[in-house]
């Protein structure tokens, strides 16, 4: 079969693997309907050091199960599913709480003899744990990309909202129009946020915001872009800041425009060691939260709200790719050319 690997930095290729078969009973073989290209790819497609070991990428697809081992009960050959960007039993004590990204029984897509999420299949450990059958959904299904939202994006925008403890008539400020950015827009508006105001700077996805529930576009950054959210905010900052970005100066426009008591929501992969805290956070009283989203928690509350038709979060798919070319939206993405690719197999 055909899937994606990555070698180094900007060393993204498509190659012939074997293809994926059950090695454990708990395991599922599902043949990948959708895929896609997530942000957080890109931290790899950067740095990813020349000459380390080859590695299959991809973790965010949804698929129909081909094969189950003798201990599957959940799902059967020929379910539609969802995948989350994790793999996990389902039993263990942080999954019971809803922490199904540190289960002491799961891992991450591309793991050996596991396989990434960019290709034509993959094995999926622990597939009770795992994954969430769709029933009725068919592999034409116009729902297709806002399903696949639910994979990672969907679901980490709304961590970031319900993290930070958004709640209604709240100003909150977002920053990051990537797709997590705005699809945390989305999920404030859904908390019932009364002032959204979205940090962005490219005009189509920040108008793509305003769609989603976003009431204000800041495009300047630092000082400026922090005094712009502040007179906005009536002097004082938001009660609660989305910071879906990762990058260093984003974590400190956050701490600019937080109002004491609020607090600072941070789902981009921190791309830096040390950052600003101790008193900078405990004098205001701030709270700084936030962390990897265990998307399997909230499926089953925005699952309904794809189906029936409330929200529409695969708009945040603005180019579509086969497999063979995954290599030209890395970099269609990397370039800013795209939001997010989604990949047909």
């Amino acid at each position: 079969m055909r899937a994606t690997i990555i070698h180094g930095a900007g060393d993204v290729r498509i190659e012939t693997v074997p293809d994926p078969v059950i090695l454990e009973p708990t395991d599922a073989i599902v043949r990948i309907v959708r895929a896609c290209i997530c942000g957080s790819d890109l931290h790899p497609f950067h740095n990813k050091p020349a000459g380390s070991d080859p590695r299959a990428i991809g973790h965010e697809f949804i698929g129909v199960v081909e094969d189950t081992g003798s201990a599957v009960r959940t799902v059967s050959r020929g379910d539609f599913v969802i995948a989350p960007f994790v793999w996990s039993d389902g039993t263990c004590e942080f999954c019971r709480e809803g922490l199904f990204t540190s289960c002491l029984h799961g891992g991450d897509w591309g793991d050996e003899n596991v396989g990434g999420g960019q290709g034509e299949a993959t094995r999926v450990p622990q597939a009770d744990g795992t994954l969430i059958p769709v029933p009725g959904i068919t592999e034409d299904s116009e729902l297709l990309p806002s399903l696949l939202t639910l994979s990672d994006v969907y679901g980490t925008g709304y961590h970031a909202a319900i993290t930070a403890g958004v709640r209604p008539g709240e100003t909150v400020v977002v920053i990051g129009d990537g797709a997590v950015g705005l699809l945390a827009v989305l999920s404030a508006k859904q908390l019932g946020a009364e002032k959204i105001i979205l940090m962005g700077r490219h005009e189509a996805r920040t108008n793509l915001g305003r769609e989603f529930g976003a009431t204000d576009v800041v495009s300047a950054r630092g000082e400026e872009g922090i005094a712009q959210v502040r007179e906005l905010s009536g002097g004082h900052g938001a009660h609660r800041v989305l910071e879906a970005v990762g990058f260093l100066p984003a974590y400190e426009q956050a701490l600019g425009v937080v109002r004491p008591g609020g607090a600072i929501s941070r789902v981009g992969v921190p791309q830096y060691v040390e950052a600003p805290a101790g008193r900078v956070l405990f004098r205001p009283n701030v709270t700084l939260t936030g962390g990897v989203a265990p998307v399997r928690k909230y499926i089953d509350t925005l699952l309904p709200l794809v189906l029936d038709g409330t929200v529409n979060p695969g708009r945040v798919f603005d180019m579509t790719v086969s497999i063979e070319d995954v290599p030209s939206g890395y970099v269609a993405m990397d370039e800013r050319r795209a939001l997010k690719v989604l990949v047909k197999p």
